[in-house]
């Protein structure tokens, strides 16, 4: 028998000022999960959060905790915290008071209290710091008080709504590697909310991507990365290749002029369908060895790979390659069957996926660099 979920939405509905922001919403977490909900700002994250938090009342639908509907229940009476981007710290109280705010307000006994608060320091690598006010501790090491108080009481669920955006970039990575190994040690559910594609692939067992307020697509991070559902994901999640393609038959699709052969089945013969291609997956190879082919319009070097936009019949492609491609140089781009994944059309078909955008930029601002050294040169002459 499969076990009941620790939490549940069920057909959740929530409106601001007469404007959706979740739409027949339902979602399924189950316990010792680490579940990230990604999306653009205003997909509806953070609201469905405070909606398991308590602090949002939906207009319609069920939400339930192990079973049971919780809709009535107040915030302080859930079996949840709640850690949001600003950590919330008490500034007139140390490290430990901070930590143990939660457990004095329970009138738990000062004993188990101490017991509880350094583990919990230890946990967090803040052994030693007990006495430190919190204004004197970095961003970092105030995000680990803040965890730390959060988790001393075992709730069941742990809310995380964009918690580590305030911090720098190497600090935010060292960040995630500490909470997920954190939640594998206590196997608390934590539900984390962000935008940041990189963060939901590193650190969580579920993505569950959102736009405009409907889920669309649950899975593990290799599942979401590696077989999207609809252009949206397939863009959202890393970069992406998405072509106009037709379905000829099974394991074999059109594109760019071209036939390929696939890993894909069981769509209608001759359908027209979304080809998504990852611009790591691309091999370059000489114009005369595959039927595929294009004029390099812009190379970016990125430390690791070089970041290529080749133009194939007005269509730019994106290639990420160790090999260096002069711009103006005819390339060929050479892709195998495990490479191509093929997506039912959606709303989102035709929206994403051509880097023109990205090349028309950058032609953009080298067409200004060339006409104000033009003008200075005008300008000289005038002198002269």
């Amino acid at each position: 028998m499969e076990k009941e979920p620790i939490i549940a939405l069920k057909d959740i509905a929530v409106a601001f000022d007469g404007e959706p922001v979740l739409q027949n919403f339902s979602l399924s977490i189950r316990d010792g999960e680490f579940v990230t909900l990604l999306g653009p700002s205003g997909c509806g994250k953070t609201t469905t959060l405070r909606i398991i938090g308590g602090f949002v009342m939906p207009d319609k639908g069920d939400v339930f905790f192990n079973g049971k509907r919780i809709n009535d229940v107040p915030p302080y009476k859930r079996e949840v915290n709640t850690i949001f981007q600003k950590y919330a710290l008490f500034p007139h109280l140390n490290v430990y008071d901070n930590v143990a705010f939660g457990m004095r307000i329970h009138k738990r006994p000062e004993k188990e209290i101490h017991t509880a608060v350094k583990e919990m320091l230890d946990m967090v690598n803040l052994r030693g710091f007990e006495h430190r006010n919190v204004d004197r501790l970095s961003g970092g090491q105030q995000q680990r008080v803040a965890i730390a108080r959060a988790l001393v009481n075992h709730p069941k669920v742990l809310l995380l709504d964009e918690p580590l955006g305030a911090l720098d970039m190497k600090l935010r990575k060292d960040m995630q590697v500490e909470l997920k190994k954190i939640q594998q040690q206590t196997g608390i559910t934590f539900l984390f909310v962000t935008h940041d594609q990189e963060e939901a692939l590193s650190m969580s067992d579920t993505v569950v991507v959102m736009d405009n307020g409907c889920i669309q697509q649950i899975g593990t991070p290799q599942d979401i990365y590696n077989e999207p559902k609809n252009a949206f994901v397939a863009d959202f999640i890393g970069e992406s290749n998405i072509i106009d393609g037709t379905m000829r038959e099974d394991f074999l699709v059109e594109f760019a002029g071209c036939k390929f052969k696939c890993v894909d089945k069981g769509f209608r013969k001759d359908e027209p369908v979304d080809v998504v291609i990852r611009p790591e997956d691309i091999d370059v190879v000489a114009p005369e060895d595959s039927p595929l082919h294009g004029v390099v319009t812009n190379v970016t070097f990125k430390g690791v790979h070089n970041e290529i936009i080749v133009d194939v019949h007005g269509f730019k492609w994106m290639v990420q390659s160790i090999h260096y491609t002069g711009v103006g140089e005819r390339i060929g781009l050479e892709i195998g069957p495990d490479d191509i994944h093929i997506m039912h059309k959606s709303r989102y078909s035709g929206s994403f996926g051509d880097y023109s955008t990205f090349s028309d930029e950058m032609e953009e601002d080298i067409m200004t660099t060339e006409e104000a050294e033009e003008a200075d040169e005008a300008k000289q002459e005038a002198a002269e």
